[in-house]
């Protein structure tokens, strides 16, 4: 598989970012790192490690964050333990999963490259850098150990993948819309002025793009419900609100497709019940 990579560094309001482009045929695929304050927030991947070494390596920073376990994420975290006496900070529960070979899909691997181990400690509820305390605002949703990062002094928020887009056509298979939807309530409760996101950067209007998704979310939720109430499948449900089938569907053999969207959906629902 003959694969394009690239890499775009660049600086926006005081914060210096890496992002890093794979594509393979009319398949795209990114993902940023962002260094402030001393802070590195994720790691690239490991298929990316001669584009992103020198900015991981030569990076100002005391000390590396992870949103979230994911290899896109956490791919880089071996080559700065390889390299840079500074520690790691993951979620508590994915601890232990650092430190392990993983396990996921050929797809991943080829775009992403295998993770290799790493050692990493439980980031707690808040940390300093410099100049700054931070939140560790629990995200969950689009992974189980997700995390954003909100710097209260410059109100900068790094909200991982629970932005990515503002109308969510395809998911993962383990993706939950509902939790998604709470986890994009829980961060409008908090002042944030600026948006990083972990796959579209800088977000101009990060607040009122978090509630127009979240408007979306919820208009796509009660649709869902209502056309399930009417009696149709899940298969038609898709049929009718997701009429065009992208090739992240196909190439991964059915681990994003937007058919999770509504079982994850109606999953909750039933629940409930």
């Amino acid at each position: 598989m003959l694969l394009k990579k690239s890499i775009e560094l660049g600086s926006v309001n005081g914060i210096s970012y890496a992002n890093w482009l794979v594509t393979f045929k009319n398949i795209s695929l990114n993902v940023y790192c962002f260094a402030v304050d001393g802070v590195l927030i994720d790691t690239g991947s490991r298929s990316l490690k001669k584009q992103f070494q020198p900015f991981l390596l030569e990076s100002d920073i005391d000390q590396v964050v992870i949103t979230h376990i994911h290899e896109d994420h956490s791919g880089g975290a071996s080559v700065i333990k390889e390299h840079r006496n500074v520690p790691i900070y993951i979620h508590e529960m994915s601890v232990k999963e650092c430190e392990t070979n993983p396990d996921y899909p050929l797809y991943r691997k080829v775009f992403w490259g295998k993770r290799k181990p790493f050692q990493a400690k439980p980031i707690g509820k808040s940390f300093s850098s410099r100049n700054s305390v931070w939140e560790v605002i629990e995200t969950p949703g689009h992974a189980k150990d997700h995390l954003a990062f909100l710097n209260q002094q410059t109100g900068q928020l790094f909200s991982g993948d629970l932005f990515v887009q503002q109308k969510t056509k395809v998911i993962l298979r383990d993706e939950s819309i509902p939790t998604i939807i709470q986890s994009i309530k829980r961060l409008l409760t908090y002042n944030f002025e600026e948006l990083y996101c972990s796959h579209a950067g800088f977000v101009k209007d990060g607040r009122g793009m978090l509630e127009n998704k979240l408007e979306y979310l919820l208009e796509l939720q009660h649709k869902v419900l209502t056309l399930y109430k009417e009696g149709n499948s899940v298969q038609q449900i898709q049929g009718q609100l997701f009429k065009r089938k992208y090739p992240i569907t196909n190439l991964s053999f059915g681990e994003w497709d937007s058919i999770h969207i509504i079982t994850s959906i109606l999953k909750d629902i039933k629940q409930l019940i």
